[in-house]
């Protein structure tokens, strides 16, 4: 008899290679792949559908914070306004974070639906790196750094640094931004671009020649040109397993207590 050790267990492992196997073969490998992008990390949400690098529509709301009521409707209309249909999908992309706990809880959810229902292959997109992504494309320099931060509250960010090819050099984490931030690198003459809805507010503090700051947001059809190529190399997340990359706890605040019963 083997040993019932939860979801470690072999039950579990046989199961979940059962289905990746399953899903691998019902996977069409194509050059111009046709995917879903959803975007959830910051206040504003978007959707966008995409045939290999060419986005074919992108919907994004007015509003912010309405992640929830409006995500289905954005994801629809997208579709429709594209003529295309969830079963023509050859795949679902998503931002898979940092950013915040319940906005990325939206996104993954709504992503893993999908998938699970058609039986389509998810792409977990780093958040940070979708950003430096779009900030090459608007400012390509072979000697400097791609610096994208989103917002974490007061002057905390989650940051990461990248190259000129989009290769990783320092991690995602969450600093907070002082005077000091990034000084060694700047002094040096190391030329460092800023983006995303944490960047802003650093401005002020991040004083130098050497720091430039973009106005690029997170966006849906950021995602596509890495989602394509993670697609083209079978890069996939596990649809059971897979969850964002929050890098911390939620800020869960106990209500008050009542006085009157």
């Amino acid at each position: 008899m083997r040993e019932w050790k939860g979801h470690g267990n072999w039950f579990y492992q046989k199961q979940r290679k059962s289905r990746e196997k399953a899903r691998s073969k019902s996977i069409i490998v194509s050059q111009n792949p046709l995917i879903l992008h959803i975007e959830t990390a910051t206040e504003v949400c978007s959707v966008c559908l995409s045939r290999g690098e060419k986005v074919l529509n992108l919907q994004a709301p007015a509003g912010a914070n309405d992640h929830l009521r409006v995500i289905t409707l954005l994801i629809a209309t997208c579709l429709e306004e594209a003529g295309a249909s969830l079963d023509e999908l050859d795949a679902v992309a998503v931002s898979a974070g940092p950013g915040s706990y319940t906005a990325l809880r939206v996104g993954v959810s709504a992503a893993k639906g999908i998938c699970f229902a058609t039986n389509k292959p998810l792409v977990a997109i780093d958040t940070l790196q979708a950003l430096a992504c779009a900030a090459l494309e608007q400012e390509q320099d072979d000697g400097a750094l791609y610096c994208p931060m989103m917002d974490a509250r007061r002057m905390e960010v989650y940051c990461a640094l990248f190259d000129h090819k989009n290769e990783l050099v320092e991690a995602s984490s969450a600093k907070v931004i002082e005077e000091g931030s990034f000084k060694e690198l700047l002094d040096a003459g190391q030329r460092i671009f800023f983006m995303g809805n944490g960047a802003g507010k650093c401005r002020e503090t991040i004083q130098s020649p050497n720091a430039v700051f973009l106005n690029i947001a997170c966006s849906a059809r950021h995602l596509v040109h890495l989602a394509v190529r993670a697609f083209g190399k079978g890069n996939f997340a596990d649809l059971a397993y897979f969850t964002p990359n929050y890098l911390k706890a939620p800020n869960i605040t106990k209500p008050k207590e009542k006085f009157f019963k």
